[in-house]
């Protein structure tokens, strides 16, 4: 059974209990997002509502997916209300929540609702973890073929850091795919741009976001959010390997994680990105006064190629660092 769900959680316990998990985000974004987008509106959705949350709930329904797992707590503050949504539609949901202040006990008591919820043993799913760790051992080598090798772009690094977490629901297929993968960007030539950028923030809702840096002797060597989808930590303990990933907790987290990797991978500027009408928006205030680098906050709204003024805005901070590093 397809087992859908909001943002990245323990996945381990649905494949242990040999269900196939389904990032919404990862389907939405890859499946026609604008005709999802406008069936939302149509069927009484606000429009100063993130496009996100109105494409997970229509992407629920055209792909018939029964049951969900709503991140009620460390997502979108919307999740709430769609959850009410999809009850409506006869959708079984199942709430998850990341306690805000990191309490590991919290956390504790929250997957051991799931496992009940899903009838597994904790040999079950460390056996499964043990499987996704391979292939997250994977992912850091193939981020390090980014920000150190530099053989692989902005783009792949996001592709497969952001599938990670669902790994397509068919992790053996996954890794073959990582696998051949590495080794064909193993033996590339090194890429040449002269600007190493670093992306903060949720995944892009541009279709053409990567391929523009491109054009402009640029490449991203860090995606935040998506490399921390990947679970790179590689904690032993299933309860710290998810009180180390720093997308639902304080932005006081994500900064410590962000600082350690813009340091290590001598980035040259930051790019936060943020949905429209996003609470994350006001993260903003706290990233930018701790983090000590350019930086510049874009946001987007709807699934399409990005609009004139985010572009021109993205090519005046390249160009500001280019001067900056001629002097």
């Amino acid at each position: 059974m397809k087992i859908g769900f909001t943002t990245s959680f323990p996945v381990e316990i649905i494949f242990a209990a040999g269900h196939t998990p389904v990032d919404i985000n990862n389907l939405f974004i890859t499946a026609k997002p604008n005709l999802s987008v406008r069936e939302a509106e149509s069927y009484g959705m606000p429009r100063n509502i993130c496009s996100w949350i109105k494409g997970i709930y229509r992407t629920v329904i055209n792909h018939n997916i029964n049951t969900i797992i709503g991140v009620v707590q460390g997502d979108c503050s919307n999740t709430h209300s769609l959850m009410s949504l999809l009850e409506d539609d006869d959708i079984e949901v199942i709430s998850f929540s990341f306690p805000y202040d990191h309490n590991r006990e919290k956390l504790k008591t929250e997957i051991n609702q799931l496992k009940e919820k899903f009838g597994v043993t904790y040999e079950q799913i460390y056996e499964v973890k043990k499987e996704l760790d391979d292939i997250r051992r994977l992912l850091v080598k193939l981020d390090k073929l980014t920000y150190s090798d530099k053989k692989v772009s902005g783009k792949e690094n996001h592709y497969w850091l952001v599938n990670s977490s669902d790994f397509f629901g068919n992790p053996i297929g996954f890794k073959k795919d990582l696998q051949e993968f590495i080794y064909q960007a193993e033996y590339r030539k090194v890429r040449q741009q002269k600007i190493q950028l670093g992306y903060i923030g949720v995944p892009p809702i541009f279709s053409d976001f990567y391929d523009f840096f491109d054009e402009l002797d640029a490449n991203i060597i860090f995606n935040e959010v998506q490399r921390q989808f990947s679970m790179p930590h590689l904690k032993n303990d299933i309860l710290d390997q998810y009180l180390s990933f720093t997308y639902p907790y304080s932005v006081f987290k994500r900064i410590e994680d962000i600082s350690e990797q813009i340091s290590k991978r001598n980035i040259d500027g930051i790019i936060s990105y943020s949905q429209a009408f996003c609470h994350r928006q006001i993260d903003n205030i706290l990233l930018k006064k701790y983090l000590p680098y350019p930086y510049l906050a874009i946001e987007g709204d709807t699934p399409d190629i990005m609009e004139e003024r985010t572009k021109l805005r993205l090519e005046s901070f390249l160009d500001v660092i280019r001067y900056t590093d001629c002097f």
